[in-house]
């Protein structure tokens, strides 16, 4: 997959089959449009391009009402490599970006640059200065530039209108399982193991304190979780917290650890990718170091039971 960091970057030969939209999380709905953009190109001997934004549209035009997203531009471009797309735009979104009119980003970027086939949209997708274009319009305009325009239905999409919104809302609630399952995925966190106070260490527990850097990716409720991970081509389960620490007074920072099972090298300064599969329980404060060690004991042996029901 090419990737771009601006339309202007791109200046396709051949015919192409577009779809765009922010993509956050690449969930089942996403996948029911990108299937079809695949399928599409290979059927018509066109090329695919996806025309994804960032930062959010939201972030740059509703700055007072913060959102957080499911995917880094990262974790992003590799899910649409893997899906099979052939050219990734990545457009900054600026306030200039967002008041080009329906028709100035229909000749500038889709037909000037990306020599546009045919497009693919969602159901529901808006477009233009204040998303002020619909569907008609893109109908319109296509006529006008000579390329197709599909549109595909709320009913297609599972008839159930997946959206990233719907998922941020479950993982907030500790609602993992519903999440992966809307997501087509397992929901993960990537970032370097740091070292941490080691008080996980000195009670039997020793941890993986992970450091996200991108402060905009979405981060779950706090609590426990079991989550796996891949390290030097092996699969690894553990549990992870996800909170402040309250029974060792860590109240004002904000921790991600996880303890791996059956594990025990050295793997600080690594960059580990670690899926969320199930939510144990809510984080609480202990009234002392032994009671928090009896319930990381029985977290441990719910995490040993629900890998040992997952292997079968």
């Amino acid at each position: 997959m090419k990737k771009y960091n601006s339309y202007k970057e791109l200046s396709a030969q051949k015919g192409t089959v577009v779809t765009l939209g922010s993509f956050d999380g690449v969930h089942l709905g996403h996948r029911s449009i990108l299937k079809r953009l695949t399928q599409d190109t290979a059927n018509n001997h066109l090329e695919s391009v996806v025309l994804t934004f960032f930062p959010h549209p939201r972030m740059v035009l509703n700055q007072n009402e913060p959102i957080f997203l499911l995917n880094t531009i990262e974790e992003k471009s590799k899910l649409l490599e893997e899906i099979g797309v052939q050219h990734l735009v990545i457009q900054e979104f600026t306030k200039d970006f967002s008041e080009l009119t329906a028709e100035e980003f229909v000749e500038q970027v889709l037909v000037k640059h990306f020599n546009i086939r045919k497009i693919i949209i969602g159901y529901d997708h808006r477009f233009g200065n204040n998303r002020s274009a619909d569907i008609f319009d893109l109908i319109r305009l296509g006529n006008k530039y000579r390329f197709d325009v599909e549109q595909i239905t709320a009913q297609e999409i599972d008839e159930v209108s997946i959206s990233s919104t719907k998922i941020r809302k479950a993982l907030l609630e500790g609602n993992v399982k519903v999440a992966n399952e809307y997501l087509g995925s397992n929901y993960s966190l990537t970032g370097p193991v740091v070292k941490g106070k080691q008080l996980g260490r000195m009670i039997g527990f020793p941890t993986a304190n992970i450091s996200l850097a991108e402060n905009y990716k979405l981060i779950p409720k706090k609590g426990a979780y079991v989550v796996k991970t891949l390290i030097s081509d092996k699969e690894v389960w553990g549990m992870m917290n996800i909170g402040n620490n309250p029974t060792v007074n860590d109240a004002h920072i904000l921790n991600i650890e996880v303890h791996l099972l059956d594990f025990s090298e050295d793997i600080y300064g690594e960059k580990i990718t670690v899926e969320l599969i199930d939510f144990l329980r809510e984080e609480e404060k202990f009234n002392s170091l032994d009671e928090l060690i009896a319930q990381l004991n029985k977290d441990r042996e719910q995490t040993k039971n629900i890998v040992k029901k997952r292997s079968f």
